[in-house]
């Protein structure tokens, strides 16, 4: 099997395309992220899959918490000005507001839809970390459960498959 092959096919996998807000004491991040799906409903489970050397995979794992923001499916810039670690100025991360969640992690203001999550497991692999987070909260912003949300499609970007380039 060629690397481009694989690279094709687990990019036409459908992913939700959002930011992930993380924090450790008073380091705050938001990371684009595409790998998030649903895994359990009793307890309620939402998993992220995190570059080991991400900023935000040693936040979750210090803080013990995550949020998971979806955005407007009109509105994917943000995520180009997320790919790298955030500033944390005043109540805003790279200039988009926040406010801090139950568990201390930011929830994104303009966020079409947002969950928080308490970190119930992780699993290591070589790459990436699972974390799987119980939902201690969620919501919509005003008028949220009307507007789609982003997915990886509605961008040029690409995540999965093997390992090229910075990944």
């Amino acid at each position: 099997m060629e690397a481009e092959t694989l690279n094709a096919v687990t990019w036409t996998i459908p992913n939700a395309l959002c930011l992930v807000g993380s924090r450790s004491g008073d380091e705050w991040n938001g990371m684009t992220q595409s790998w998030v799906t649903q895994v359990s409903m009793d307890p309620v489970l939402i998993a992220i899959g995190v570059d080991r050397k991400a900023v935000t995979n040693r936040l979750v794992r210090e803080g013990g918490a995550f949020s998971v923001n979806l955005w407007d499916r009109e509105d994917t810039r943000v995520f180009r000005s997320f790919s790298k670690p955030a500033v944390h100025e005043d109540s805003m991360l790279n200039g988009r507001p926040v406010r801090e969640g139950s568990t201390g992690v930011p929830i994104f203001e303009e966020a079409v839809a947002w969950l928080e999550c308490r970190l119930w497991q992780t699993v290591e692999f070589e790459t990436h970390d699972l974390f799987l987070g119980e939902v201690v909260d969620a919501g919509f912003r005003d008028g949220g459960r009307d507007i789609p949300v982003a997915r990886m499609e509605d961008t040029r970007m690409k995540y999965g498959g093997v390992r090229r380039g910075g990944h």
